[in-house]
């Protein structure tokens, strides 16, 4: 039997019996083979379908791996985690350490001019080349100034943005009591520094922080600020980036079982790279997951990242990956559809002393970087999602692959809340997705028809799915997008089923 087929049969069998001997799959067997060598034959992919082997005599006792019990924050954790993020603002000590390397790299004082001067020069130079068309960007991030630079003006919103999908995570119970976390493309560190920031604020919880970075100028302000940062003998171990190229991650000694995987604003900065080899590069490393792990990928809020990174979960989808969050596949199918453009936003944090610093010149809006807005996708080996909703059969909503053909019409819809508040004051505008809409699909609440039967379309969080009744479909040419017209006669409710299943 070839080893798929005896993987398959072992699938099969703890499919159908969450404990079993060894010895019941060997009548099952096309070739004999002993115990011994059907265990070599199938023990290195036992691990990774969530299953044990225990010796029992000549024969092996094969388990399922018992679930770890997600860490739940108790109160007093989610006050001090709540007042953080009320705040807004990087921890006054981190800024003062970012200062002082800076001051360490120039040889003179973070404020002095000249120093100042190089380091607007260098912000704009990003700023420029960052909305060049992806093909002609350069963005290195890697030498002198530019390392400077981004510790100035992206760190902070970076910092904090992690800080935000961290507590996300927390709250969905995807943190464990012990943690192996990967951070790929580190730069100066701001996803292991904001781990250990996030960390701080929990009673009993502990991490090893790993990460890949290739620039040795960010290596060094990674390990500096580290050692400032991070405390010694600390909940939190932040070891030292393998230095490697994330298109190349098998050069690097990764560790097995990782709990967490982050790829924060990294893979868009791969301008050659096609869709299939940033795929390649999240299933390489996925490869390296935990059974029950969660790889986290953030890009920036602009349309061609975002819709960029919805065309990637959807390929990783493909390769065994499931989505946990924020999409929901209501239907039951694979997305399918394009031009999904979807972020969140959170309050915008507070300047820092060095924004307000390079803000004291002509056009102080270059130099200050204060709105968190980013889009993100979780994935999972394992199949858990956030939400079990599906569509059942029988029910009267509308796929949104068929909204054209109802323009004019009052219908009735399901579909995930897939935008934050894009309208105004006077008329509420979010965006709407059930994974079947060839184009863009909105739902638009006018002020005056708010009522209490409709209030889940302002209230429900990102990535919560709502059931509407009632909507009136218009056709926007200017557009090309389809709206949903929320009257005070709609209905939206929000279903229960808004909890984490499997696919199984």
């Amino acid at each position: 039997m070839a080893g798929r087929e005896l993987i398959s049969s072992v699938k099969y069998m703890a499919g159908t019996k969450p404990v079993f001997s060894l010895s019941e799959l060997l009548p099952y067997l096309d070739e004999p083979l002993t115990i011994g060598e059907l265990f070599r034959a199938i023990s290195a992919d036992l691990s990774p379908l969530g299953l044990v082997a225990k010796k029992a005599g000549e024969d092996y006792i094969i388990s399922r791996i018992p679930p770890v019990q997600p860490y739940i924050l108790n109160e007093e954790e989610e006050k001090r985690l709540s007042a953080f993020l009320d705040s807004r603002a990087m921890p006054a000590v981190l800024e003062g350490y970012i200062e002082q390397y800076i001051t360490r790299k120039t040889g003179k004082d973070w404020t002095d001019p000249v120093s100042t001067e190089r380091l607007r020069k260098a912000i704009v130079a990003q700023k420029d080349d960052y909305w060049k068309p992806a093909h002609r960007r350069s963005l290195q991030y890697s030498k002198g100034y530019s390392v400077l630079g981004y510790l100035a003006y992206h760190f902070p919103v970076y910092f904090m943005q992690t800080e935000h999908l961290l507590a996300q995570l927390a709250r969905d119970g995807l943190l464990k009591k012990t943690m192996t976390i990967l951070d790929v493309g580190t730069g100066p560190g701001v996803v292991p520094l904001a781990i250990a920031d996030f960390w701080s604020r929990l009673d009993n919880a502990q991490a090893s922080v790993y990460s890949i970075e290739r620039s040795e100028e960010h290596i060094e302000a990674f390990l500096y600020l580290r050692d400032a940062f991070v405390p010694r003998g600390g909940n939190v171990s932040v070891k030292p980036p393998f230095k490697a190229d994330i298109t190349q991650p098998g050069s690097a000694a990764l560790p097995e079982k990782i709990d967490l995987v982050i790829f924060s604003n990294v893979l868009n900065e791969l301008e050659d790279a096609t869709m299939d080899t940033r795929a390649a590069i999240v299933e390489k490393i996925a490869e390296h997951l935990a059974p029950d792990g969660t790889i986290l990928i953030t890009e920036p809020a602009d349309e061609e990242n975002a819709v960029r990174m919805r065309t990637l979960t959807a390929e990783l989808q493909k390769k065994g990956l499931f989505v946990y969050a924020p999409c929901s596949f209501i239907w039951g199918t694979p997305c399918t559809a394009p031009r999904c453009w979807s972020f969140l936003s959170a309050l915008y944090i507070r300047k820092t002393r060095l924004m307000e610093h390079l803000a004291r010149c002509d056009e102080p809006y270059r130099y200050v970087n204060t709105d968190i807005k980013y889009s993100y996708a979780v994935l999972r080996k394992d199949g858990l999602r956030k939400s079990a909703y599906r569509v059942g059969p029988g029910s009267k909503f509308l796929r949104l692959s068929k909204i054209h053909l109802h323009v004019g019409k009052r219908i009735n819809v399901a579909g995930v809340k897939m935008s934050g508040e894009l309208g105004d004051a006077k008329n509420h505008l979010f965006k709407i997705c059930d994974g079947t809409a060839k184009t863009p699909v909105y739902a638009v609440l006018p002020s005056y028809h708010e009522t209490p039967e409709n209030e889940a379309l302002r209230t429900a969080p990102y990535g919560t799915v709502l059931e509407m009744r009632g909507v009136l479909v218009r056709y926007n040419k200017s557009h090309d997008a389809y709206n949903l017209l929320v009257s005070r006669n709609t209905v939206i409710q929000m279903p229960d089923s808004e909890i984490p299943d499997r696919d199984l």
